[in-house]
């Protein structure tokens, strides 16, 4: 699918996809859907903090004394997020395929917010992420659980990139990550896990979405 032409710069992958009307539309109805996600989140999880749930019995919880590792975290995810960026500067698809796929993403988390209500895990440490928690609301969210959003973000990063540096410190941040969630009981076991399961067939989903019917021009390695 596309056109593989060599291309330094980047700055033809974006002139060619550009040309495409099929591109452009694409390119602006996930613009216009992550902005209009993003607006409703707080309403979102504001609303789902007034649900309740059980408390799960979870065994590798229950070994995991609670600590706040929220700057290691908070760090991870956006340094990961700053090389999407990155590369996403000279690669229309990479761009596209995290637009689509988060699209799709968010909205199965809000799907399973509501189907699967739980009560916090014991011991939670409220984790600060000044960027994420923008997004919240005014109050602190602790019941966006099954399935993390946290993982599934840092995870979708991995699939989107190209590099294989790039690939390998993604992914292993998603296993840090989610590791780092339950030593701060910010979620249960089965919604780190379940943030793998659901985020990988998700982001083909996605990639079907936003690569289809336009012409991508490969600027490895990126």
């Amino acid at each position: 699918m596309g056109i593989l032409t060599p291309d330094p710069t980047g700055d033809l992958a974006w002139r060619v996809a550009w040309q495409s009307t099929t591109f452009r539309w694409k390119f602006i109805l996930g613009l216009i859907g992550v902005i209009t996600l993003l607006l409703t989140f707080p309403l979102f999880f504001q609303t789902i903090e007034k649900h309740t749930g059980p408390v799960l019995s979870d065994w590798v919880l229950a070994q995991l004394p609670p600590r706040d590792v929220s700057i290691a975290i908070f760090l991870l995810i956006w340094a990961t997020a700053a090389i999407l960026v990155v590369r996403a500067r000279r690669s229309p698809a990479i761009f596209m395929l995290f637009i689509y796929g988060y699209l799709i993403v968010s909205l199965s988390r809000m799907l399973s917010i509501n189907l699967v209500p739980l009560n916090p895990p014991v011991g939670l440490i409220p984790l600060i992420d000044p960027i994420s928690n923008a997004f919240y609301g005014k109050s602190y969210i602790t019941k966006d659980l099954f399935y993390s959003g946290h993982t599934s973000t840092i995870f979708l990063m991995f699939l989107c990139l190209r590099r294989p540096g790039d690939r390998l410190f993604a992914f292993v941040g998603s296993l840090i990550v989610g590791g780092l969630l339950l030593v701060q009981h910010v979620h249960y076991t089965i919604d780190v896990i379940g943030a793998f399961v659901f985020t990988y067939p998700l982001y083909w989903l996605g990639k079907k979405l936003a690569l289809s019917g336009w012409n991508q021009v490969d600027t490895r390695p990126d």
